[in-house]
């Protein structure tokens, strides 16, 4: 077993349950022993837990043993250690199991009919050793010492219930012992593993022994060592220790396993070695073929003079599985571990064999990595036929990436290297591994520092930092780096601006967007092929809306959307479709821009460009939010954010987790929407425009409440209006309910300086939503119950879109209701508000559908009792209230048991009245009477 470090001794990071369970043996000693097994992968920390065992085992005698490979012929060995210290103690067992005790631990066998006698004399000298104090007795590495030992202590184990003893053992994780509580020691997750290599770390540093170490190592550099650790806490003390400062600085390549000479690899060197010679090279060669293929591991399994079978030992062992599919192996580290445990003179000649029973055509990739692996110094030919076959990431981005890299290491040429890896740090980022591409750009770095490879390395950089970093430290990179590459590279400098424009309208500085489209309009030229010309509209087009120019942002947006309907051939990217669709969604053309950014999805998972994918989905939601698909949208949400989490793209996550906020606000289920904003957790920043979004949602929650005016001041202060701060774009979509909220308060100027900027905006499209919508909040705003509103009402009534829209539409409904029925005009409420209520029923919207039934029941229509509980509608008191008047009791009679005036009893009852939608005490105790037998009903 690897023998764990200091570090791990004092802080066993990941292991909290582990603990409590060794702490809960303990502690339950005096009542009555037990025994805990601890199983898992070499370097997992059970000799680590076995000490904090022993630091915890307070007032207690500690015995402690472990099991020996070199001891595992010796029968009884590990006991002998183990009990040695109370020898003594066996003066109390009877003759017959003392004598036979003595035999065993000194050499002797002990007959099969006699082991249970054997077992009884062990478990009584442990009985007479627990006399004076409680005792623990530990046992390391079971499985690695004699059988015997591991028998006897099994035996003892299963019968320390009324004892004060405890056993605690650690085994492989192949190891179960029956009648023994069993924890296995799962594997660290990312952030454990970057704890325990920043403790690490820390300690080298405190020691003196990293003079020229980093305090705070870069943290593309620890998430990258967490990565091969596999959540192996001692995979990741061994890391640390052989680390170099360039290193840690992400100036030089990281080592791809933990050291072969560390702790780790001279366990799984002794567990290799326990095998054999023919099943080590066969298990060396699976570990090599990464893509797992029988075909090829069974040719060459047959170049090697072997076969499959050889590998039986081994799966035995827990190392392999061998299915008819392929050779696997449980844990990622275990190949690696396999793969770095070989000496370099085996390691290259298994590549060697692999690569030559690769076919050269279908497998050229492959065959030339594993040349790659093989070679012992520069190669240009090789350098050049990995660049060859890993264009376009047929194989995957990944497996291109790493291609790359072999590419760049063989070049001989500095100039060459640097774009290769460059290259691979594109790649790494498109197929999703952000910190890959940003160690490949450190390295890159600090090995070439030519200003064009430096610009286009920032360009880079700038993404990376807009989907995963800080969005306004992302523009300013965005927008040198394309100045950089301007002269060189108009294209790439104008897919910079556009990014530019992102990372500032992300962060809420759109008076920035200027300068950008200043820049992007220098670069246009008359001929520009199709994809130059759409992002160039899209950005000039963005422009011209944020200053208020419609007339010159309609014109070129809608080309932008036209230009992303005709791409063909290379210009059709995910990237270049989104582009499309986000001008789709500026000058609301909502189908066309669904339609792209539903194509940019399907593009981007099928070529596996997983950097484009949750931003695709993003555009889709929106265009689904704005086509009335609530549903649909949430699902894109909850798509698109987890595939931001497992690129680590965390602003985008954020995004989508703000736009399921907001959609569940809109169907006022409020634990999931402030669930999703938590889940956001404090890394959005003010202006941001996750944060933006998590507003918009609890204003939406304020407006369901009544809350009007703190509604309208969360909405109001999405953006601030004339300075180009905050989030216009998110503000404008608000826009309805910030209206809403304010047609309750006497004084609405944010609202109507808001409205104008919507207006200016809806009257440049062709959306007849957008209008309806502009035309619904006139009439909010308009005098109550004058020819104005109504008109309004009746114009946004004829706008909405029948095909799309629906909850919009059910909305306006239910608004013109109200305002009929407020103004003394029951009837003609009524139409409105059954149409209302029949369209947010069908839409699954019960809260909304329930305010349509209160106003029916208000306009003197009988609609039956609510569908909700009154204790969904009610507070606390006016539950009360309503149930003691449901009880035949009178107003002053509730106010005497409740110590309150019988006005406010009486202004409770009338609100009671409001929110269930009656009119008599007599209904409100029909309405509680038919309730409760709903009630017992379904508890039946």
């Amino acid at each position: 077993m690897v023998t764990a470090s200091r570090v791990q001794l004092t802080v066993l990071r990941g292991r909290d349950d582990e603990c409590r369970s060794v702490r809960s043996l303990l502690d339950g000693m005096p009542n009555g022993g037990g025994a805990l097994l601890l199983h898992g992968e070499p370097g997992s920390g059970r000799t680590a837990l076995v000490g904090y065992a022993h630091r915890h085992a307070e007032g207690c005698t500690v015995l402690a043993g472990s099991g020996l490979a070199e001891e595992a012929a010796l029968p009884y060995a590990g006991l002998q250690r183990l009990v040695d210290p109370v020898l003594d103690r066996a003066t109390v067992l009877p003759d017959e199991q003392r004598r036979l005790l003595r035999r065993a631990l000194g050499g002797e066998s002990c007959p099969a009919d006699r082991r249970l006698t054997l077992s009884m004399a062990v478990l009584g000298l442990l009985t007479a050793a627990a006399g004076d104090r409680p005792l623990l007795a530990t046992m390391d590495d079971v499985d690695r010492g004699d059988p015997q030992t591991a028998q006897v202590l099994a035996f003892v184990a299963r019968r320390l219930r009324h004892l004060p003893i405890a056993i605690l053992l650690t085994a492989d994780v192949t190891t179960t012992v029956d009648g023994i509580p069993a924890h296995r020691l799962r594997a660290l997750t990312e952030h454990e593993s970057a704890a325990v290599l920043t403790d690490r770390l820390r300690s080298l540093v405190e020691r003196g022994s990293g003079d020229r170490l980093p305090e705070r190592p870069a943290e593309s550099v620890v998430t990258a060592l967490a990565a091969i650790g596999g959540g192996n806490p001692q995979a990741l003390v061994d890391l640390v220790d052989v680390l170099s400062p360039g290193q840690w600085r992400g100036e030089e390549s990281l080592p791809a396993a933990p050291p072969a000479d560390g702790a780790l690899g001279r366990a799984y060197r002794a567990r290799l070695d326990r095998l054999p010679p023919d099943t080590r090279r066969m298990l060396l060669l699976a570990a090599l073929d990464e893509d797992g293929e029988p075909g090829t591991l069974i040719r060459a399994a047959a170049v090697a003079g072997s076969e499959i079978e050889a590998l039986a030992p081994a799966e035995v062992a827990g190392l392999v599985r061998v299915e008819p599919r392929g050779v696997t192996f449980p844990q990622p580290l275990v190949r690696r571990m396999i793969a770095a445990s070989a000496p370099l003179v085996e390691r290259r000649a298994a590549h060697r064999l692999l690569a030559g029973v690769l076919m050269a055509d279908g497998q050229r990739l492959r065959r030339a990595m594993h040349l790659a692996a093989a070679a012992a110094g520069a190669d240009p030919a090789l350098a050049d036929e990995l660049e060859a076959a890993a264009a376009g990431g047929a194989d995957g981005w990944a497996t291109a990436s790493a291609a790359l890299r072999w590419a760049a290491d063989l070049s001989d040429q500095p100039t060459q290297s640097a774009a290769r890896l460059l290259t691979a740090a594109h790649y790494a980022w498109t197929g999703g591994q952000p910190d890959v591409a940003r160690l490949l750009l450190d390295r890159l770095r600090a090995v070439y520092r030519d200003p064009a490879v430096r610009g286009r390395a920032d360009l880079l950089r700038g993404e990376l930092e807009l989907r995963c970093g800080t969005a306004a430290r992302a523009s300013a990179r965005l927008l040198a780096s394309a100045g950089a590459v301007a002269g060189t590279d108009r294209a790439l400098a104008m897919s910079g601006l556009v990014r530019a424009g992102e990372a500032v309208c992300f962060a809420g500085d759109q008076y920035r967007y200027a300068e950008v489209g200043r820049r992007a309009s220098a670069l246009r030229r008359p001929n520009d092929p199709p994809s130059m010309e759409l992002m160039g509209s899209l950005v000039g087009g963005v422009a011209a809306t944020l200053r208020g120019d419609h007339e010159r942002a309609g014109p070129a947006l809608r080309r932008a959307v036209v230009l992303g309907g005709r791409l063909t051939g290379s210009a059709l990217t995910p990237t270049a479709l989104s582009c499309a669709a986000a001008a789709g969604l500026v000058v609301a053309v909502d189908g066309a821009a669904h339609r792209l950014a539903d194509r940019a999805v399907a593009l981007a998972r099928e070529r596996g460009e997983l950097s484009m994918l949750s931003r695709a989905l993003e555009l889709r939601a929106v265009a689904e939010y704005w086509l009335g698909r609530h549903e649909a949208a949430a699902e894109t949400s909850r798509d698109g954010l987890r595939v931001a989490r497992a690129t680590g793209q965390a602003n985008c996550a954020n995004v989508h987790l703000g736009m399921l906020a907001v959609l569940a606000a809109v169907r006022a289920d409020r634990d999931t929407s402030l669930r999703r904003i938590r889940e956001m957790g404090e890394t959005p920043t003010p202006g941001s425009r996750p944060h933006a979004f998590a507003g918009w949602a609890l204003a939406v929650l304020d407006l369901v409440d009544g809350r009007h005016a703190e509604a309208a001041n969360r909405l109001a202060s999405l953006a601030r209006l004339g300075t180009g701060r905050g989030q216009v774009l998110v503000q404008v979509m608000a826009t309805p309910y910030l209206v809403e909220a304010a047609a309750h308060l006497p004084c609405r100027p944010a609202a109507t300086a808001a409205l104008a900027v919507f207006d200016r905006w809806a009257s440049s499209t062709a959306s007849p939503l957008r209008r309806a919508l502009s035309a619904r909040c006139h009439a909010l705003l308009a005098p109550r119950g004058g020819p104005e509103a109504e008109q309004e009402f009746q114009t946004a009534l004829r706008l909405h879109p029948t095909e799309a829209g629906t909850f919009e539409r059910a909305r306006t409904e239910l608004l013109f209701g109200q305002e009929l029925r407020r103004s003394r005009r029951p009837r003609d409420a009524r139409t409105h508000l059954h149409q209302a209520r029949e369209m947010f029923t069908l839409l699954g919207v019960s809260c909304w559908a329930e305010q349509a039934t209160t106003e029916l029941r208000a306009a003197g229509e009988s609609v039956g009792p609510p569908d909700l509980p009154a204790a969904r509608l009610l507070t606390g008191q006016q539950l009360k209230i309503a149930e003691l008047v449901a009880e035949g009791a009178t107003n002053r009679e509730i106010a005497a048991r409740m110590f309150l005036s019988t006005r406010t009893v009486d202004h409770h009852l009338r609100n009671v009245f409001h929110r269930l939608g009656i009119r008599s005490r007599t209904e409100l105790a029909r309405a509680f009477a038919t309730e409760r037998q709903v009630g017992l009903a379904s508890d039946r």
